[in-house]
Formats: C-alpha cells, structure tokens, sequence
C-alpha cells in the first residue's frame, strides 16, 4: 500500500468485506490461494493476499507471487499492435492476408461433418481489427459447440497444442482451417490474439518475446513479466478440479515454451500488472515512459462492434462472469457501455478483461480506479470472481 484506503476515497472496514469473501472462498477450497490490488488516482490503497501458492509444499502467496495471466496477456498483445500502428507500419483496415499470406482466400463453414466439410469463399477477407475484436472468425477448440471447433482439435488443438510447433507453425493450421462465420458478422472468442502475436513478429521482424520486453516491459519496469517465469520459485502452482470438487494440481507446461502465445501465454505479478494498467489508465504513459498516445488508450477502450452491438447479443459465446449484457468490446478489452444492463457495480467506459485461471482486472477512468485479481485454478468458469469482486470494490468507495 502507498496511502490510507481514506485518502482516496475508500471506507478501510468495507474494503474489510473483500477479503473475508475471497479468503472464505479459499477455505472452502474454490481457490488456492489469490492476490488482490486495488489502486485509485494512482495510490495503492488496498493490497492483500491469501492462502497458498503450493499447497502441498505449503507455500503461501506472498506479494512477488507469479501468476500464469493467461488470457490477461491479450490487452498486453493489443497494446503491443497498436505500437505499429502509431508507427503507421500497419492499418486497421489492412487485410490480414497483407502480412500472413496464409490468410488469404478464407473459406466459412457451412454444413457437414468435420472430416468433410462443405465451404463457401469468405466474402470479406480478415482484418487486422477483426482480429482485435474477436470478429475474425476465429475460434478455440475446447469449446466443443461446432463442427470448427471439432476441426481445431483434429488439428492437434486439443489441451495442450502440439509440442515442438512455434507461433509461425500454428498459425499456418489455423489458417488453413475453415471460419466460424463471416470476418465482422459475429464475436467468438478465440485465437485471434495469438495471430496478432504473428503478425507483430512479421511486420516488426522480432520475436514477440523481444518486441513485448521492447516496447512494453522494459519502458514500464515490468521486470516480471514474460514468457517464463522470472524465478520459478515464486511461480504459482496451477490447479484444476478434480472428480470430487478437490484442488489438484496440474502439470506445468515447459519452462520455455515453443510457442510464444500473445493471447494466454505470459506469466506476471500483481505489481508488475499494476505498471501495465496504471499506463492505460494514464493515457498511454506511466512514470515518463509513454507506451501509446492518449488517443490510441481512447480509441482502444470504446465499443469497437459494429454499431454499437452488446456483447451479449452479437457474441457467438461470451463468459458470463465477464458481461451478463451492458458490454461491447474494444480492441482488446470488454468495455461497459450500460452498467444497469450489466448488473453490477461499475462505470460506464470501464474495460478489462479475465484469464482461464481466475485471474481479472478492469481500469475505470471514471472513478480513476485500478483493480487486479490474481489466483490459480483453472477453468475461471468454475469459480468466477469478475461480479462479486465488482460489488465488493464499488461497495467500499464511499466519497
């Protein structure tokens, strides 16, 4: 903590509620172990933590833990695009295909079973800002809901993706795969972040690791974060859910990946996340190193779908713990546009998002507020945390 929860604006025994909550849902084996930051009008007001990083070493979270962010890693991987397009190195508008040849000529799915599909040419070819949103086309294997997801896992994108294929590899397979819908027509959350990943690697010629450590955490002080842990000893263990509700731990995947993954690959601390959302929420500049112009962060956390669709409503498949409804998306971010719709407590023109692990954090510009929520069990689906954290932080602001 930098300042008294008071000095800026918070009742320290409502903040009080936040912890009682989350540390009763440790008890009750919903998590780990987890990391709360709270920062407004950029003090670090609230910082507490609770449970285990390792529960059978006994280890408790401490506050240098590192977290897998998984999906967290997406705003970070947006930012990164954006760099070049303030760099006029690329548009918006460009087609994918521009600088991923592999995209060119994109097939939709139509009917069929997945070892024979039938197609149609994609009317409109891929965009790099339908990349940014999630209206690429794009998809996840593990949703198992359609014939393309069935067609990802048959490519090898079941778990754990192929071992020994780079970023470029698995590119190439997904491109070669048919899309979910039209590029534009639809939102379905997917490996669109992880094309971004390539495409800054071509039109930079840099690894995505160096680019990010570059433009990103060097400027920043985000000595934490990359893709492998810092120091292995702090990392978190991951966990999931075994048959009978239990904690168990899961297998870590190699310490030096093969594919360096833009949209879930990075490991991170809530103080180095912290840097990261503190430049968003200042424009684009954090302690005189400026990562983005301000209208960039501007035009990156407005409503992007096209004219001004819900989240709810033009989504494919959208996570309930992060919009029940009141929410568009920006590039990068989910981005509340009606927070009664929403229910529950938060600002018009907050953004952020959520990771697989039940890890979360929005930026509100409103009320100048950061939160970041850091744990390790994975599916998030099983134990959200995105709605009852919200109530619980709103609920402790009382100026």
């Amino acid at each position: 903590m930098t300042c008294p929860p008071e000095k800026v604006g918070f009742d320290s025994g409502r903040l009080a509620r936040i912890d009682r909550f989350f540390a009763a849902g440790t008890e009750a084996g919903r998590w780990p172990g987890w990391q709360l930051l709270i920062s407004r009008r950029g003090e670090i007001a609230h910082l507490s933590a609770h449970g285990s990083r390792d529960l059978a070493a006994g280890l408790p979270v401490e506050q240098d833990t590192l977290f897998r962010i998984y999906s967290m890693s997406k705003p970070v991987t947006s930012v990164a695009v954006m760099t070049l397009y303030e760099e006029g190195r690329l548009l918006l508008t460009d087609p994918v295909a521009t600088y991923l040849p592999e995209f060119a000529d994109m097939r939709v799915y139509e009917s069929g079973p997945a070892a024979a599909p039938a197609t149609r040419p994609a009317a409109e070819p891929i965009r790099v800002w339908h990349l940014l949103t999630h209206t690429a086309g794009l998809t996840y294997e593990f949703y198992r809901q359609s014939v393309v997801d069935e067609m990802y896992r048959a490519a090898g994108f079941d778990g754990p993706y192929p071992a020994g294929l780079d970023l470029a590899a698995c590119v190439e397979r997904w491109a070669a795969l048919p899309l979910l819908f039209e590029p534009g027509s639809q939102w379905n959350y997917s490996v669109a972040t992880d094309v971004l990943g390539r495409l800054i690697e071509v039109v930079s010629g840099r690894p995505l690791d160096r680019f990010l450590a570059e433009r990103i955490f060097e400027p920043l002080g985000m000595r934490e974060t990359g893709f492998e842990p810092a120091d292995p000893a702090r990392l978190a263990t991951l966990y999931g859910q075994g048959p009978d509700g239990r904690l168990v731990p899961i297998p870590p995947p190699p310490s030096r990946p093969a594919l360096l993954s833009g949209g879930h690959g990075l490991i991170s601390s809530a103080g180095d996340y912290h840097r990261f959302t503190q430049m968003l929420l200042r424009g684009g500049e954090f302690e005189g190193a400026r990562v983005l112009g301000s209208r960039t962060v501007a035009y990156m956390t407005r409503n992007h779908l096209p004219g001004g669709a819900d989240l709810e409503e033009f989504g494919r498949r959208v996570f309930s713990e992060v919009s029940n409804g009141g929410s568009g998306f920006g590039l990068g971010f989910a981005v509340v546009q009606d927070a009664a719709k929403q229910k529950d407590l938060s600002s018009e023109g907050e953004y952020g998002w959520g990771g697989a692990a039940g890890t979360a954090f929005w930026v509100d510009p409103a009320e100048e507020l950061t939160v970041i929520f850091l744990s390790q069990c994975i599916p998030s689906s099983v134990q959200p945390v995105f709605g009852q954290l919200r109530q619980l932080v709103y609920q402790a602001l009382v100026d």
